[in-house]
């Protein structure tokens, strides 16, 4: 098999436990464990806290070496509380940051240059960078942040909005090979110009051997106090804008006099202290809030839950995919999914009989969903299927040996 030398640009990285900066981690190691040489240029972490990590705070430009793979940090703009034109101000930072480094690494010759969105123009300089050197560009679409910030509202400008999706329409027509995690992203960015046969799925993937069922008395249920009589409802990752995680509060007071339903908020994010805050002030005893984990705690927190909810805003379904579901599907993990039933995800899910589907931005439905689920026969079986939907459906290896092919086949070096 031939090596090639990659070039992989994404604001998210190593060691960010969620998001992107997981997959894009674990796609570099996994490329630089099958030979490949690899050099990347990214940020200091920051995600989800929003705060640049401690080891790496005060740091400008830094160069980190691990086996094949070279790793370029540049600094950037972090807010503390993200608006939506405090991020792009975020993005522009990066992009600005970075110059200097693409600067450096124009005199290297790479087979290909991998690129991560969102951010959404984090294209643009791979696109430049490409056609100079007449190489192929991959561009790996994780969120469709322009689709996304339109419909939260967090870009309210139309004529910003306008310019913004014809940037993004213009990167993705220009990628050699678009890729994305789902059918409904897949939709969309096919209605966006994009020929059917450059685009690439590439569904975000689980390590099954390590993320796997674990009995009660190895979680860490304990840790919070809760009985084995317990009902314990987590959601579990980043606490963001975008989820519309204050439903969860609401469900929580809707549910509050049944004392054996327990729900667990574990993670970080930006809206993290207002839910505490809300939380105090509602008087939720039955509401408890956990940090995130290391990843070598991800099965103990996992099998903490009874059932998991992954919570969606309305509109939103088709246009990113809830990475935190292929973690609870590997741990075999009951869960209810806020997403409109239309949507390919909910068919697809409803289909595989390893989620119950609930429409979005419903308090009362989400927690007689919760109170049904407790009861219903189908608990071991969503617990089964999930766990072999998991097992055979996303399997780090069975989906990051089709990309490997597909870079190769595009690549400089045939």
């Amino acid at each position: 098999m031939k090596k090639l030398k990659l070039l992989f640009y994404a604001a998210n990285f190593t060691p960010e436990l969620t998001g992107s900066g997981k997959y894009n981690g674990e796609l570099v190691d996994w490329l630089a464990q099958r030979g490949h040489s690899i050099d990347v240029i990214t940020t200091h972490p920051h995600y989800p806290k929003w705060k640049i990590d401690p080891a790496y705070r005060g740091k400008l430009w830094t160069v980190d070496k691990l086996n094949n793979v070279t790793i370029y940090r540049c600094p950037l703009y972090v807010p503390m509380n993200p608006s939506g034109f405090k991020r792009i101000l975020h993005e522009i930072s990066f992009a600005v940051s970075s110059f200097p480094v693409w600067l450096k690494v124009f005199f290297s010759n790479y087979d290909a240059v991998v690129c991560v969105s969102p951010p959404m123009f984090i294209g643009l300089l791979p696109y430049l960078y490409g056609k100079l050197k007449h190489i192929p560009y991959l561009f790996h679409i994780q969120d469709l942040q322009v689709d996304a910030a339109r419909t939260l509202g967090l870009i309210k400008n139309e004529r910003l909005l306008y310019l913004l999706g014809n940037i993004e329409k213009f990167l993705l027509k220009k990628a050699t090979v678009v890729s994305s995690i789902g059918l409904g992203m897949r939709h969309m960015i096919l209605s966006k110009g994009v020929q059917s046969n450059k685009f690439f799925m590439l569904p975000n993937w689980v390590d099954t051997k390590f993320i796997r069922p674990l009995n009660k008395h190895e979680s860490f249920r304990s840790l919070y106090g809760f009985q084995p009589s317990d009902l314990v409802i987590m959601y579990a990752g980043n606490l963001g804008a975008k989820q519309g995680l204050e439903i969860l509060l609401d469900v929580a007071e809707i549910l509050i006099s049944n004392k054996s339903i327990k729900f667990l908020i574990n993670g970080e994010g930006a809206i993290k202290q207002m839910l505490l805050v809300d939380s105090h002030k509602r008087k939720l005893s039955n509401v408890f809030f956990g940090p995130g984990v290391p990843y070598e705690d991800l099965p103990r927190l996992m099998s903490t839950a009874d059932i998991h909810v992954v919570i969606q805003k309305r509109g939103m379904t088709n246009i990113v995919m809830p990475s935190k579901l292929t973690t609870i599907l590997a741990s075999g993990g009951v869960t209810i999914v806020t997403a409109e039933e239309s949507s390919l995800l909910a068919q697809q899910l409803i289909s595989d009989n390893v989620a119950l589907i609930v429409q979005p931005e419903s308090a009362v439905l989400l927690a007689q969903a919760i109170l049904d689920l407790a009861i219903s026969d189908n608990l071991v079986k969503l617990k089964e299927n999930a766990r072999r939907y998991a097992v055979l459906m996303l399997n780090k290896d069975t989906l990051l040996l089709p990309y490997e092919k597909k870079i190769m086949s595009v690549s400089k070096r045939k």
